[in-house]
């Protein structure tokens, strides 16, 4: 072993060799419980701040008053936790949320005492998108519905109040995608022919769109917003280049005239801005954590006092009142869950608002640590490694985790189920395998059609090199992901049955004919792109039925636990039942849990605390 690597070790398990004491074994219920607040938010006038709080076991919108610190609950939601809300103007809550996991929200408005609250969305199968909040319009929102044709968006400028709508643009069956200026008007959209796709442009809401950019759908522009003159666009575009970058595009020539950010390592995609201002502040972007390269001086001020204030943790601002007074700040870290603040600028005072989960002891958190390993045709993979705290890092039980999508990725911060799982005694291994977002085009368009094969060589180099470093008991490694995830966690007992003492399957797709079969009808618009990525199942059906393990059910010989929930809009029921079917069929155990109230991942409190209290017996008998 050479000095370099040798070193290289040393940096990752250092903290492994100290032997810190071991944490105390946390009921899991304190991992997964709704959070005691979270989600806060400012009112554009500064004077109120909203947030979500448990109420019957769900998640509900609360609103304090900064002043008089009087609370006032606005939503009486006990069937389903609202998934998101926000300010419209400072009198109105706007909130969505779903039924039974099916995914088609509906929008609310409440005023914030409690009162005049309607559902300004209510359509039986129809789904709901923000388009625009319509910061300067408090009366008004824009939303996307597919209320007209189920496979697309058509969007309606929404009275708040009275619940009045007014199509302002009828989707002529190809867009995918709208934006506003900073006038709350209509005037960018983005269509799809599902390989390639247009930006269409047109000068007001009363002009006809035009076409003025097509590209393949590996390489183009993401329009962000208006320059802040409504005149041009700032964009993330890898046109001509790997890695996305932050352009100013000029609409006229049709060209990304000037470059405003780059990074060499991965893609930027993200470009803050001040509304009254009206100038840039800055850019994030992630490498293995997520950093902020500022623009403006008062930003970056700001942000260098409020670290200085909260130290030893990542600090970002979630919201600003409209004259940029005041702020709700959060902190957060790979052991923390995060604790928010509001920040009064004008006399630099911080004040705490709360944990999200004031019951956990970041001290009994295990550490999160980036790594990096070389898959076997060379490429280089990034993901993370958390050991359970006090434990040697060596010949441990390891839970292996890749990410769902998979056109997306792993970040470092605080996971419940990571750090569940370390303090129940095993190492969590995430990997950001080929196709992950953020590594550029070239690493992204390396995963097309290779489901099952050089996607899931990523992850199980990934395992040989944690064996071959003396962490992994090769005896005790399981394989557990949802989505995606979930997939390969079949792939990974399929195509590599020795590798795996077990798996944990959580709303997988088995069979790739049937996923492509039963597609959301919004997703519809992007079929031949998934063709492209995945694989035809008219004209390719020899590259899909190798990737799809219900078809390798015979080389899955260790137990696997799989969980679904009926109204799962994306991976159907059926992926499950199916898996569950032949393995059953062949007498390999298959413990399986279906929630008649639940979608593509289990939201409900008490099936969160059923599939984990599941999962833990589970993984005990095989590998704990």
């Amino acid at each position: 072993m050479n000095f370099i690597k040798i070193f290289y070790l040393i940096i990752i398990f250092a903290g492994c060799n100290q032997m810190e004491n071991k944490a105390p074994l946390i009921p899991m219920e304190d991992f997964f419980r709704n959070p005691e607040k979270s989600s806060f938010k400012i009112s554009p006038d500064g004077n109120h701040i909203a947030y979500m709080k448990p109420w019957k076991s769900r998640m509900n919108v609360y609103v304090v008053d900064i002043k008089t610190d009087v609370e006032k609950r606005l939503t009486s939601s006990s069937e389903r936790s609202i998934y998101g809300f926000l300010w419209l103007g400072n009198n109105r809550i706007g909130y969505v949320k779903d039924d039974g996991g099916d995914e088609n929200m509906h929008f609310y408005a409440v005023d914030k005492d409690g009162s005049n609250e309607i559902d300004l969305t209510p359509f039986e199968n129809v789904k709901t998108t923000i388009i625009d909040d319509l910061e300067e319009d408090p009366d008004h929102v824009i939303l996307g519905l597919n209320k007209r044709n189920q496979q697309i968006f058509d969007p309606y400028r929404v009275n708040i109040n009275t619940g009045k709508m007014e199509m302002i643009a009828e989707n002529p069956g190809n867009i995918s995608g709208w934006l506003t200026d900073h006038d709350g008007k209509l005037r960018i959209a983005v269509t799809s022919d599902g390989v390639n796709t247009s930006l269409l442009y047109r000068k007001s809401e009363t002009d006809e769109f035009k076409s003025i950019l097509t590209t393949d759908f590996k390489e183009g522009i993401s329009p962000l917003f208006f320059t802040f003159d409504n005149k041009n666009l700032y964009v993330s575009s890898n046109r001509g280049r790997d890695k996305s970058a932050i352009y100013k595009f000029d609409i006229e020539q049709v060209q990304e005239t000037k470059l405003i950010f780059e990074h060499e390592e991965v893609d930027v995609s993200s470009l803050m801005y001040s509304r009254k201002r009206k100038i840039l502040t800055g850019v994030n972007y992630t490498v293995a954590k997520t950093k902020r390269v500022f623009f403006d001086d008062w930003r970056e001020n700001i942000q260098n006092k409020l670290e200085a204030k909260l130290p030893g943790y990542e600090v970002g601002i979630t919201s600003f009142s409209k004259d940029e007074t005041k702020a709700v700040v959060v902190t957060y870290s790979d052991k923390s869950r995060g604790t928010y603040y509001y920040y009064d600028m004008t006399e630099d005072k911080i004040t705490d608002l709360g944990k999200v989960s004031p019951w956990l002891n970041e001290d009994h958190m295990a550490e999160m640590k980036p790594v990096k390993y070389t898959s076997r045709d060379g490429l280089t993979i990034h993901g993370y490694l958390t050991l359970p705290k006090g434990s040697n890092g060596k010949n441990l039980p390891i839970v292996v985790n890749p990410h769902g999508g998979p056109w997306a990725r792993d970040s470092w911060g605080y996971s419940s189920q990571v750090q569940f799982l370390a303090n129940r005694g095993f190492g969590v291994f995430q990997m950001n395998f080929r196709g992950s977002t953020g590594y550029g085009r070239e690493f992204w368009e390396l995963s097309f059609k290779e489901w099952g094969k050089s996607m899931q060589d990523d992850i199980t180099d990934g395992v040989k090199w944690l064996i071959d470093e003396g962490v992994a008991d090769p005896k005790r490694i399981a394989i557990y992901g949802a989505s995606y995830g979930g997939y390969a966690t079949l792939a990974g007992l399929a195509f590599t049955p020795d590798l795996y003492a077990c798996g944990v399957d959580y709303v997988g797709v088995s069979n790739i004919f049937t996923l492509l079969e039963t597609l959301p009808p919004y997703w519809e618009l992007g079929r031949q792109m998934m063709y492209e990525m995945i694989g035809n199942p008219e004209t390719e059906k020899d590259i899909l039925k190798a990737a799809s393990p219900i078809f390798h059910v015979d080389s899955i010989k260790v137990p696997l636990f799989v969980a679904q929930g009926a109204n799962d809009p994306r991976v159907k029921q059926a992926e499950s039942d199916q898996i569950v079917e032949a393995l059953r069929a062949r007498s390999v155990e298959v413990p399986y849990m279906l929630k008649e109230d639940e979608g593509h991942g289990f939201y409900n409190e008490e099936n969160q605390f059923d599939f984990y209290r599941a999962m833990e017996k589970f993984l005990k008998k095989h590998i704990g």
